[in-house]
């Protein structure tokens, strides 16, 4: 069955609507990554609105919002890379990738995916390690003495997301190419 054309208001012809289609657990799960990832990019943008607000207008210095800005910032980069890691729209450099054919592309595509799932493992590991002495070690923020191993946990969990969704992209990659919606990059002519 094939949609017919759609004719807009101004009577120019354009393309027919596209059909909805209905996304997988896994899909809604990836989403919900980038969203999650995407509300720490707004708390931090408005701790720091919120600080310079203050501070500029009112002569006031909210206590800890330095603190608490670098511990949100770093577990923006932590979901920020389980956001990019599987999309693959992080920044790249195929010079070798987009002059050689599709197949090989593949290969290239499922090499470094596999090298990424190995170094954000080791990634995890570590970074578990370190919320573990942080709590251990009972270390607090200067003013409000907040525990700080919180912060780190919440980043580890954005790792431990990073390395659920590289794993499905190595997967998909293998197995089920076309379930992968990576930007369409035109080989150098």
């Amino acid at each position: 069955m094939t949609a017919t054309p759609q004719i807009s208001s101004d009577g120019t012809l354009g393309a027919p609507p596209a059909e909805p289609t209905r996304k997988s657990g896994m899909d809604r799960f990836i989403d919900s990554i980038e969203w999650i990832a995407a509300l720490f990019v707004g708390i931090v943008a408005l701790n720091t609105f919120v600080a310079v607000f203050m501070r500029k207008f009112f002569a006031v210095t909210i206590p800890d919002y330095y603190n608490v800005g670098q511990f949100m910032l770093g577990i923006l980069i932590f979901w920020g890379i389980a956001a990019t890691s599987y999309r693959g729209t992080h920044i790249t450099v195929d010079l070798v990738w987009a002059n050689v054919r599709p197949r090989y592309q593949r290969f290239i595509d499922i090499f470094a995916t596999l090298v990424l799932l190995f170094v954000v493992t080791v990634q995890t590991y570590t970074l578990f390690d370190k919320v573990m002495t942080t709590r251990a070690d009972h270390i607090v923020t200067m003013d409000l003495q907040i525990p700080i191993w919180p912060f780190f946990l919440v980043s580890w969990i954005g790792d431990v997301s990073a390395v659920l969704l590289i794993a499905i992209r190595t997967y998909r990659l293998i197995f089920h190419p076309e379930d992968i919606h990576d930007a369409k990059i035109k080989p150098v002519e």
